[in-house]
């Protein structure tokens, strides 16, 4: 079947739901070829893209957003996803191994570089090359990139004395290239927020921003770009085409002139001639091509049971009756607690096999005799897709945040206190010059920490319009304050233990333990607890059916 020459068309009739997934996966794993799936839309593809995590090809799985933050003729691009697809187009043409690339609609529309012009555009680098940091100073500056203090986000990069930190457009972290002389000593990914290494690297890219107005080359089709084999699925091509021309039709009237955009964005009927000579495997129903072959399977979809446990069980034992085996997805092993628990209350007897992970969409096989459930369906969860992102949530402080602190803003550092913060300075270590954060404390002590440390400063949060006191550098205050409070939380702790102790002593209600019309409640929530909620559920639950 994967060996069908381009130009060959198969339909792969009959797949429901993540049936699709799994044999895709499966294809992909027997295949030495890339493979693309078009999807209706971000979400199905984002649910796809999913399932291939899920069914464990993390290290081949793709991702192929478009630009924008709403669509293409607002023309609002988002950096996250103009680095998600340049790292995606590199991967493609460096061509280490294959890969499952998953795309939509308004992806697709946009045109992206040529591999010849992405070649031109790039620099490669590796471990032990004879390059000066002037030669990569001037081609980062050739091609857009903005000369920093210390990179926190793409097309930035700086210089301190033999080290060269920059931000590739084709990759979520930094690297840093440590140079002796002219030669590249080490590469290494870091960490932007704390600046430490996490991989040593034997080469590497440096890819600018390829959808740059001063970055020259060919733009073409996403069809167009690749020059290995690639093979082609797609889920009701012909709504998906359609869908191409809706946009780019919105796009040209947003944008008044035909001229302007033709070089941007690309019509569903150009990608269908393209694809035309290529091999694509069709699913769904609503085909783009004549088919040269159909595959026929023969599936049905989960059956809806608003969760009615006793229709589920009468379900299951039906099918287990008929032969077929019973598979329960979850990434909860709470749900399949609960199940096992509402089906033993309800004295229905159902042999199931529990497996440890979540994919989209359940779905029965007929021709395997295998029912494949997702707990989420028969419970009528809502189903949260993962996607990758560099967003999160921190205490200490970043460099972006860093960036944007003025001369004279309250920081804390952990072994020192309370000072103000007065910018960066330049201060030789070891013979080399390397940045430092300048900390002014009180009688105008300075205290230079290195940008190495940056884990151990925070920004001040005290109450607003109140100005604190600034510590003064190795009188101990700040030592003892902390001495201080850790003796007031001890004392907190002894009153609160002596108040678990009369409450201890105390007779209270014991509330009888859950049974199954509490499970089948705190099933139909559409929202799973976080690991959190559910710790802090269990232990409510267990001082509650205690009689003190």
């Amino acid at each position: 079947m994967l060996n069908t020459p381009p130009g060959g068309k198969i339909h792969l009739k009959g797949l429901i739901g993540s049936a699709k997934t799994i044999l895709l996966a499966n294809l992909f794993q027997k295949s030495n070829k890339n493979f693309t799936i078009l999807l209706s839309d971000r979400e199905e593809a984002a649910y796809f893209y999913d399932d291939l995590n899920n069914l464990g090809l993390t290290e081949s799985a793709l991702f192929f957003p478009s630009s924008f933050k709403r669509s293409v003729q607002y023309g609002q691009t988002e950096q996250e996803n103009i680095v998600q697809r340049t790292e995606v187009l590199n991967k493609i043409a460096v061509n280490e191994k294959p890969y499952i690339i998953v795309t939509y609609p308004e992806a697709l529309v946009e045109t992206v570089i040529s591999q010849a012009g992405l070649e031109t555009n790039t620099l490669g680098v590796r471990k032990g090359d004879k390059i000066s940091t002037d030669f990569i100073n001037e081609f980062l500056y050739e091609y857009g990139f903005e000369r920093v203090e210390y990179v926190y986000e793409p097309g930035q990069f700086s210089v301190r004395g033999s080290i060269v930190d920059v931000f590739s457009f084709s990759n979520e972290d930094p690297y840093r290239l440590d140079f002796f002389g002219d030669e590249v000593e080490s590469i290494r990914s870091f960490n932007i927020d704390n600046q430490i290494s996490k991989d040593s690297l034997e080469k590497i890219t440096i890819v600018p921003n390829i959808q740059s107005s001063n970055i020259s080359g060919n733009a073409v089709s996403f069809a167009e770009f690749f020059q290995t084999e690639n093979v082609w699925f797609g889920n009701n091509l012909n709504q998906f085409f359609s869908h191409v021309n809706d946009i780019h039709r919105q796009t040209i009237l947003a944008r008044s002139t035909e001229e302007h955009i033709s070089h941007e964005i690309v019509s569903g009927q150009i990608l269908k001639s393209q694809m035309q000579k290529k091999t694509v495997f069709e699913l769904g129903t609503d085909l783009a091509f004549e088919p040269s072959a159909i595959l026929d399977f023969s599936n049905s979809k989960q059956p809806v049971l608003n969760k009615n446990f006793e229709l589920l069980g009468e379900n299951l034992s039906e099918f287990s009756e008929k032969g077929y085996e019973i598979f329960i997805l979850s990434n909860q092993e709470k749900q399949i607690e609960r199940l096992q628990s509402i089906f033993g209350d309800t004295k229905v007897s159902v042999k199931f096999n529990p497996v440890n992970f979540i994919l989209h969409e359940g779905f029965i096989d007929h021709d395997l005799k295998i029912c494949c459930y997702t707990d989420h369906q028969i419970f009528e969860r809502y189903h949260r897709f993962k996607l990758k992102t560099r967003k999160a949530e921190r205490e200490a402080l970043s460099l972006k945040e860093l960036n944007m602190l003025h001369q004279g803003d309250y920081v804390v550092h952990i072994d020192h206190g309370i000072g103000k913060f007065a910018g960066l300075v330049k201060t030789e270590v070891n013979g080399k010059m390397q940045e430092a954060i300048r900390l002014v404390y009180k009688d105008n002590d300075s205290l230079l920490v290195s940008i190495h440390s940056l884990h151990r400063i925070s920004k001040f949060k005290g109450k607003e319009g109140t100005e604190p006191n600034i510590n003064k550098l190795g009188s101990g205050a700040w030592q003892k304050l902390k001495s201080r409070t850790k003796a007031k939380v001890k004392d907190i702790a002894k009153e609160l233990i002596a108040l678990y102790a009369r409450r201890r002593s105390e007779e209270g209600f014991a509330f009888s333990p859950d049974t199954y019309m509490q499970t089948e409640l705190e099933a139909s929530f559409i929202y799973e607890d976080t690991p959190d909620q559910e710790k802090a559920t269990v232990a409510v639950k267990l001082d509650m059916e205690k009689p003190i």
